[in-house]
């Protein structure tokens, strides 16, 4: 019995060990590449498709694929800049997406908006933390508009 009881808490050591591992690795900067961006975009267009509501519900709560390290889907009401889902940061969920401005005073919200277009995927450069820190950094976004909402996935350089 003792045995088991001392493999059980070795096996959860070593557990704990090798989450550690693995969350210093994404402290350490183990980021989403502009590829990977670029094909988030993509898969939360077609969600949004497929079923709006749940889309922007799936992509505030980072859930089915909508957050990997530093990559996560926003998007906003394309009629008055609303936003309605942040994987990132909740809180911002029903604010406008036209007062956000970064570190170097540059309104990224309203480009964001007037270079959204169906069909088409557009990108807008700005600085801004990563998810978790408050140090802004070059980002870079992809940005598109389907069914009412203009949508952005942006990856950190």
């Amino acid at each position: 019995m003792r045995k088991l009881i001392a493999g059980v808490a070795m096996a959860g050591l070593l557990g704990a060990g090798l989450l550690l591992a693995a969350n210093q690795g994404i402290a350490a900067g183990d980021s989403g590449t502009a590829e990977e961006a670029k094909a988030m975009l993509e898969r939360a267009v077609a969600a949004v498709e497929a079923d709006e509501a749940g889309a922007l519900a799936a992509f505030t709560a980072g859930s089915d694929g909508f957050r990997d390290r530093d990559l996560y889907v926003a998007c906003s009401s394309a009629a008055d800049g609303t936003v309605t889902a942040h994987g990132a940061n909740p809180a911002l969920v029903g604010q406008s997406i036209y007062e956000l401005t970064d570190a170097a005073g540059k309104k990224f919200g309203e480009e964001i908006h007037a270079v959204a277009a169906d069909g088409e995927v557009n990108v807008v450069e700005y600085v801004w933390p990563r998810p978790g820190e408050t140090d802004a950094v070059p980002k870079a976004t992809y940005v598109t508009k389907v069914s009412g909402q203009v949508c952005v996935v942006g990856y950190y350089q």
